[in-house]
């Protein structure tokens, strides 16, 4: 009887929550995705900002992939657990080498194909975890043999790439997850996926967020060097601080909880089709742009940090102020489109102040590299002290909304 229960998944409740393996999980998955980072630091271009961009793709979508397995079975257990820990290799030793994921003959590493072998073997498990996993649900089978046609050629693509190298393998890897995504979006058409636990999916969601804005403080700081000699890096660090709180404070304590009920009292297509537009799909911009604005917070530590320059720093480059703002957009645009998909209410202050932040880019570019963090975090607070003061109007509308069916509702697809 052991073995038997070993070998086959316990299903999860529809009250299962996220386990201490899952935070684990998710803490290997960071690690990886906050080595993006460190890539598009190395040198931050156009090019490398458009490649970075692909990475952390192929890193969400590898992720999303085991929040639903996790939500359809413990993972916790037997021989699913014993998968995840080979995924979990893999995504450390695919965020080991994600600094060089362009690099050629990097010693007697070859990067570019650990990585691309490291994606193939997140993806195997997965398949093979998740079909054992339903073996009594006969629409769920012919549900994952359809993403298999897309999975299989854009994991070709992901090899093809890596050996090519260059143009061709940003070219084959663009492709890869357009692929992936793209047949796996025709793919649900067949309806088989369903959300067993919305309580625990959307926390899973929610504890991601978390880390990567706590992840992200590490990232921004190490721009500040080995020791702190200025007192203007000491206020660049607080206003770095100050805007990742606001993050926090914009998801958390307006949208996060009105989410979740909008999730939990939806009916089962709805609940699949949220989970999946406000979740599985709208949660990256929420993630890149906090990785964005970590980087343009590291660049403007590094940048006050040098002694030859004015107190404030040297302007940033066009990259730099590009992700510092535009991180901060993304993410405020982000948090807009999720709170459409499950409240269906946007509040406009928050579509001002990211068109804002984008027009301001060029502005940017002119002001020191303390100021242009510094406007950055005032219009985030600006923000956030706006929505807190009409936030005691708010929640009834918003459940309002939240408990009103949608006339549009159908079958994901």
């Amino acid at each position: 009887m052991a073995d038997v229960s070993w070998r086959h998944p316990a299903v999860t409740a529809e009250s299962h929550q996220v386990t201490s393996f899952e935070i684990f999980f998710d803490l290997v998955f960071v690690f990886a995705i906050t080595r993006v980072v460190s890539f598009m630091a190395r040198s931050l271009t156009a090019l490398t900002l458009a490649r970075g961009l692909i990475l952390l793709l192929l890193l969400w979508w590898s992720w999303t992939a085991y929040v639903w397995l996790g939500n359809r079975v413990r993972t916790d257990r037997g021989l699913v657990r014993a998968g995840m820990l080979v995924v979990m290799a893999a995504l450390f030793v695919a965020g080991l080498v994600m600094p060089d994921a362009w690099s050629r003959h990097t010693g007697t590493v070859d990067a570019p194909l650990i990585l691309a072998l490291a994606f193939t073997v997140v993806r195997l498990v997965y398949f093979g975890l998740y079909l054992l996993s339903a073996a009594d649900d006969r629409r769920l089978r012919v549900q994952l043999l359809a993403d298999a046609i897309p999975q299989t050629f854009s994991q070709i693509a992901l090899i093809a790439g890596a050996v090519l190298a260059g143009g061709w393998q940003t070219a084959l890897w663009a492709a890869a997850f357009v692929i992936d995504f793209g047949g796996g979006r025709i793919a649900s058409g067949v309806g088989g996926w369903k959300v067993r636990s919305p309580g625990h999916f959307a926390e899973r969601h929610r504890m991601v967020l978390i880390i990567v804005l706590g992840e992200s403080l590490i990232s921004a700081g190490t721009g500040a060097g080995d020791s702190v000699s200025r007192k203007m890096v000491l206020v660049a660090a607080a206003l770095g601080f100050v805007a990742v709180v606001c993050l926090w404070l914009l998801y958390f304590e307006n949208v996060a909880g009105a989410a979740e009920n909008a999730l939990e009292q939806a009916p089962p297509s709805r609940r699949a089709q949220i989970a999946r537009d406000a979740y599985t799909m709208v949660h990256f911009l929420l993630i890149a742009g906090v990785l964005y604005l970590a980087l343009g917070a590291r660049e403007v530590l590094s940048a006050v940090s040098d002694s030859s320059a004015s107190n404030g720093g040297a302007p940033l480059s066009w990259p730099a102020a590009t992700v510092l703002y535009a991180g901060a957009a993304g993410y405020l645009l982000g948090r807009a489109a999720f709170a459409r998909s499950t409240v269906r209410t946007v509040p406009p202050a928050q579509l001002g102040a990211a068109a804002a932040l984008l027009l301001l880019i060029p502005v940017a570019r002119h002001l020191s590299a303390l100021a242009a963090l510094a406007v950055v975090s005032v219009t985030l607070i600006a923000l956030t002290a706006f929505e807190a003061r009409t936030a005691t109007h708010e929640p009834d509308e918003v459940q309002e909304h939240a408990d009103t069916p949608d006339p549009t509702d159908e079958e994901p697809a």
